[in-house]
Order: C-alpha cells, then sequence, then structure tokens
C-alpha cells in the first residue's frame, strides 16, 4: 500500500473547480511534498511593505477579491485517517493586496492571551495571534479562553471566497502572524470540544511560504507504534493565497505543526476558518 496519495479531483458539495485531463489519477510521491526552494531563501515582496504593521508607506489601495481569473486546481492528500484538500484560490495580486491589508488592520492579542498553558506551565506562544468571529462565541484551548473581535470587511471577504469554493461557511476564524521562519506552532490537533463535530477546518495562508507537517498520534513518543511504510511524516508547502482544508477524521488521527525554518526571512498569516459552537454553561 502507498504510504499516502495524492491526486487532483471534484471536491465535495458546492465546490466550482473542474477536474483537468488526466487529473483522477493517483500518484506516488515521497512524503515530502514541498520545494525548499519555494519555502526559504530572501524574504518575498508582497504587495508594497512585506514587513507590514505600523510604519509602513501608508494604507493600502482598495481590496479586489471577486476576481474570476482562479481556477483552483485541487490536491487531496490521503492516509490512513488522513483527508485533506489543498489549491491556491487567490490569484498572486488578490493575495498581495489582502496581505498588506491584515498587516494593516489586524490588532492581535496581548498580555495573557498570547500565552498558552502546557502541563500546568504558562509560556509566551512563539508569534502572534488574534480572533475573529460571530458574536457570544468563546474558544477555549491551552488554559485560554478566546472571545473573538467582530469580523473585519477584508475577514469576511476571505471568508465568502472560501465558502464560494468550498460550500462551507464559518463562523470564526483563528489568526497566526509568523514573523520569520523562527515563529512558529508545535504539533497539536484541533479537536475542541466547541468545534462542530465532524466539520473542515480551513486554513488560508499569505505571506512566505512555509512547511506544514503532519505526523500520526500512533508516531509520537518513545513507545510509538509504527508501521512501516504508512505513518512516516507528511510534509506540504502551503503557499501566499493557499487554502489547506482539513477534513474529518484528520483531527482525530493526526497532528500537524509548523516547524522552525530558519531561512525564511519573510512574514507570514495563516487563518484558521473553524465552525464553532454557543456551548451552554454548566
Amino acid at each position: 500500500m502507498d504510504k499516502f496519495a495524492i491526486k487532483k479531483r471534484k471536491v465535495p458539495g458546492d465546490w466550482k473547480s473542474e477536474r483537468r485531463a488526466g487529473g483522477g489519477r493517483e500518484s506516488k510521491p515521497d512524503p515530502d511534498l514541498s520545494d525548499p526552494a519555494r519555502g526559504e531563501g530572501n524574504p518575498e515582496s508582497f504587495g508594497n511593505d512585506a514587513g507590514g504593521g505600523a510604519g509602513g508607506p501608508g494604507p493600502p489601495p482598495p481590496l479586489t477579491l471577486l476576481s474570476t481569473d482562479v481556477r483552483p486546481v485541487w490536491r487531496h492528500v490521503a492516509a490512513e485517517g488522513l483527508d485533506c484538500d489543498y489549491a491556491v484560490i487567490f490569484t498572486r495580486s488578490e493575495a498581495d493586496d489582502i496581505f498588506l491589508r491584515l498587516e494593516e488592520e489586524l490588532e492581535y492579542f496581548s498580555g495573557d492571551l498570547s500565552r498558552v498553558q502546557v502541563y500546568g506551565k504558562w509560556y509566551q506562544i512563539p508569534r502572534k495571534q488574534v480572533a475573529h468571529g460571530d458574536p457570544r462565541l468563546t474558544y477555549k484551548y491551552s488554559g485560554v479562553t478566546l472571545s473573538p473581535k467582530p469580523w473585519l470587511p477584508v475577514l469576511e471577504r476571505i471568508r465568502e471566497r472560501v465558502r464560494e469554493t468550498t460550500g462551507h461557511v464559518f463562523n470564526f476564524v483563528l489568526i497566526n502572524r509568523y514573523q520569520d521562519g523562527k515563529d512558529h506552532i508545535g504539533e497539536h490537533r484541533d479537536d475542541e470540544r466547541e468545534l462542530e463535530q465532524g466539520s473542515p477546518i480551513a486554513s488560508v495562508s499569505f505571506g512566505a511560504s512555509r512547511d506544514f507537517v503532519f505526523r500520526h498520534g500512533s508516531a509520537r513518543g518513545g513507545g510509538s507504534r509504527r508501521r512501516q511504510g504508512r505513518l512516516e511524516p507528511i510534509k506540504l508547502l502551503l503557499e501566499h493565497g493557499g487554502l489547506l482544508l482539513m477534513n474529518h477524521p484528520t483531527n482525530v488521527h493526526w497532528y500537524h505543526s509548523l516547524p522552525v525554518r530558519k531561512r525564511v526571512l519573510a512574514p507570514r498569516v495563516n487563518l484558521t476558518f473553524r465552525k464553532v459552537l454557543r456551548l451552554s454553561k454548566n
């Protein structure tokens, strides 16, 4: 059996991509699907100000997202208990505009909301983070309870593109900003009880391309149970304007991370759209 399969396909629901000629056949790639030359090295220039934020050259130009120039070509990534789809869903010019808008408008959490609890100890997260979403939602993870800020127009437009592309409507987005390749996120699963059971998570990236690594739960730790040829880590390159859809049951069986890549010098903003339930307080 293959270590995992990757193929182009029509994705489920109201998805508007079309399979290209020969796109339905499975291939047998190496587990490392990334291209280091695209994800590392000198910083890329995204719009007018790759650094973004305060002190930039002024507000970005008006944002135009509803372009018909992109016809997503989907790659389906599958392994035992892993089901994901990946495509670039924004043109380069759209992605540049969005990146500048995010850098200009997002205000990240600070203080206690910029820390997480791991095995009873508190740590500063090695990145910036903020949440936006519908009113009266809360999201808890690693000892922190997040109440989302209201939707911004740029976030609503990205969410609308995700809806048009996948058929899924999300009510919450967790946003992480990575200053460079030293900023990272460790292995984890998005399996909090606030998440709607069986719902996918849509991860949209802008800025520097970064490696994204899946590791099966049974392959972690010193006492791991490794089955030859099946549970090797799977690495993808998440590109500027790309969407990774993590379908059920991926987050049940597989951990994911964004590891340190010291050669990456440019910033990256990642948005993970989720369906969050309003849980009654007990």
